[in-house]
C-alpha cells in the first residue's frame, strides 16, 4: 500500500479509535451536560475519520496496485487487523477516571489543532480541505479540554491528585506524536504531509502554559513509547477492535 495511503489511514485510524474511546462515556459522564459535550467530540472525530476513510478507499480503488476488491470506508474501519491499524498508541489508551479522559483529549486535541492547521496548506486539495473543515471543530474540543484540565488541577486535593496520576499515565505516549512514520516522511518533500517533528515546541508550549494554570508539573525527561503508527499496538487495542467490529464480522457485508 503506497505511503499517500497509509498516512490517511493513519489520520483515519487516530480519529476512529479515540472517537471509539470516548463514545464508552455515553451514558456515564459526571453530569448531563459532560456526559452529551464528550458523546458529541466522539461524533465529530467519527466524521473526521469517515471523511479520511472515504478518501482512501478512493485512492485504493484508483490504484492499480491494490487488489481488484473494491475498497468502502466500512471495510477500512471493520475488517482490518490490529497490526493494519495505523494511530498513534495514546488514542488507544484507557478511558480511567474523567481526568484521564480529559487529559487524553487535551494532549491530542492540542496536537490535532496544530496538524491540522499546517495541512490545510497540503498540496493535496482533498487532505486540506478535510483539515479546514474539522479544524473548527477541534477548535472547540481544545478549549473545552482547557477549561476541564484546570478546574480539575485547581479542584480539590482528590481532582488534583487525579490529574498527576493521568499525567503519569499518559505523557509516555505522547512523544510518538512528533515522530515521523516512514511514509509521513517520503511525502513531506511532496508537499502533502506535516513534518510533525516540527510541532513539539509549540504543542509543549501550550501544554505548559495549560498545566501552569492548572498548577500541574510539566514531567521531566521520560522513556516514550512507540510503534503504533507502524501498527505495534498495546494490547488496548484489540479489545477496542473487538467491540468495533463485532456486527460487521457477526453479520458480514450488513449495512445501516
Amino acid at each position: 500500500m503506497n505511503h499517500h495511503i497509509n498516512y490517511i489511514l493513519h489520520l483515519a485510524d487516530n480519529a476512529l479509535i479515540l472517537s471509539q474511546r470516548n463514545s464508552e462515556w455515553c451514558g456515564h459522564g459526571p453530569i448531563l451536560e459532560q456526559d452529551i459535550a464528550i458523546t458529541n467530540i466522539s461524533l465529530d472525530l467519527l466524521g473526521q475519520a469517515r471523511n479520511f476513510y472515504q478518501y482512501a478507499a478512493e485512492l485504493i480503488n484508483k490504484s492499480t496496485s491494490q487488489p481488484i476488491k473494491p475498497s468502502t470506508e466500512d471495510l477500512l474501519a471493520y475488517l482490518r487487523t490490529e497490526r493494519e491499524f495505523k494511530n498513534c498508541l495514546l488514542v488507544e489508551q484507557p478511558n480511567g477516571d474523567w481526568g484521564q479522559t480529559i487529559l487524553r483529549q487535551h494532549f491530542f486535541s492540542t496536537y490535532q489543532f496544530l496538524l491540522y492547521q499546517k495541512l490545510q496548506q497540503s498540496k493535496d486539495g482533498q487532505l486540506a480541505a478535510i483539515a479546514a473543515k474539522a479544524l473548527k471543530e477541534v477548535t472547540y474540543h481544545v478549549q473545552w479540554c482547557k477549561e476541564w484540565v484546570v478546574r480539575l488541577g485547581n479542584g480539590t486535593a482528590e481532582s488534583h491528585s487525579r490529574m498527576l496520576h493521568a499525567i503519569d499515565a499518559l505523557w509516555s505516549y505522547t512523544g510518538e506524536l512528533f515522530e515521523n512514520a516512514e511514509y509521513e516522511l517520503h511525502l513531506i518533500n511532496e508537499g502533502i504531509s506535516v513534518d510533525v517533528n516540527l510541532l513539539k515546541n509549540e504543542w509543549q508550549q501550550k501544554v505548559n502554559e495549560i498545566f501552569s494554570e492548572a498548577t500541574l508539573p510539566l514531567p521531566e525527561k521520560v522513556f516514550m513509547h512507540t510503534g503504533g503508527k507502524q501498527g505495534i499496538h498495546t494490547e488496548y487495542l484489540g479489545f477496542i477492535l473487538t467491540e468495533l467490529q463485532y456486527m460487521q464480522k457477526t453479520y458480514p457485508g450488513c449495512e445501516w
